[in-house]
């Protein structure tokens, strides 16, 4: 297949949507260019053009007549080709996955990298040094150098591709790990007490998925032989517990701790009373019944 781009300075938007052809379409062929009889000759056109039809696989976003997203939000080049090519790309980036996974990442980047690529392209974003948008521009030569202006777009696509792939695979992650909680809790014998066999991140399973009675998580640590016992917070990030751990607890360490709490083998128990540990599984799901019992006093 034969794609068009424009040439001259390039923007994170025509930069990631190349990315995402690579990766959905193998061995595509770009030609950056504004020659209208290349424009019109390409099987794919993007970023130029003036023409959004994806039955002739024109994404252009720069006319009066713009392409927007259903909240209002105009199209950059990225997101129309995101929303017709994303779902292979990811499928590519993650090297195969359930339909169910790609549609999950698909949905994530596209309501947070695509999109703010989208909002800042179109001029209604802030792109600040650090901003991903400025980062990608800067591979473009600067005025006293004879860099040239193709390969500066290659390098640039080639950085986008890989965040393109690291995000792909945190996303997958998170929705493996969601997986694994939520069976967690479905086999829990207590629905206040998840259980997990290793330590994942369970707080979007938690807060996204509606466990509203878990008071605690219990994972393990193996890089230093201990479980704990984590009191699950009232909302993602915040400082309060659904359940905190005894104020009797609070500060304690070993011997003194392990006394307290009535089990053999306690490490620590935080002075602000949102996490504990254990030697064993078991201990630190005891603390965490424990810990339920004395609010029931």
């Amino acid at each position: 297949m034969k794609a068009v781009t424009h040439d001259g300075s390039f923007h994170a938007d025509d930069v990631f949507a190349y990315a995402v052809l690579r990766a959905a379409v193998p061995g595509i062929a770009l030609e950056r260019t504004r020659d209208a009889d290349a424009v019109e000759r390409a099987d794919l056109v993007f970023d130029v053009g003036g023409l959004f039809d994806p039955q002739t696989r024109r994404f252009d976003h720069h006319m009066r007549d713009r392409p927007l997203r259903d909240d209002g939000t105009p199209y950059s080049s990225l997101g129309l080709l995101w929303r017709e090519y994303g779902r292979t790309a990811v499928a590519a980036f993650l090297g195969g996955a359930e339909p169910d996974v790609v549609e999950a990442v698909w949905r994530e980047l596209d309501g947070s990298l695509v999109v703010e690529i989208d909002r800042t392209d179109n001029g209604i974003g802030l792109a600040g040094a650090g901003h991903l948008s400025s980062v990608i521009e800067a591979f473009n030569p600067v005025w006293d150098e004879s860099g040239d202006q193709n390969e500066a777009f290659t390098a640039a696509a080639d950085l986008a591709a890989g965040i393109l792939a690291r995000q792909c695979r945190q996303v997958a992650a998170s929705e493996r790990a969601k997986s694994m909680v939520f069976a967690a809790s479905r086999s829990a014998e207590d629905a206040r007490i998840v259980v997990l066999d290793r330590k994942l991140p369970w707080e979007a399973a938690v807060y996204d998925g509606g466990l509203t009675d878990a008071l605690y998580v219990i994972y393990p640590d193996e890089a230093h032989a201990r479980w704990y016992c984590r009191s699950v917070s009232v909302a993602q990030n915040s400082f309060d517990q659904r359940l905190p751990l005894p104020e009797r607890w609070a500060g304690l360490r070993d011997r003194e701790f392990s006394q307290a709490a009535g089990i053999a083998d306690g490490v620590f128990c935080h002075p602000s009373r949102f996490i504990c540990a254990a030697t064993s599984r078991a201990s630190a799901i005891a603390l965490a019944q424990r810990s339920i019992e004395a609010a029931e006093r």
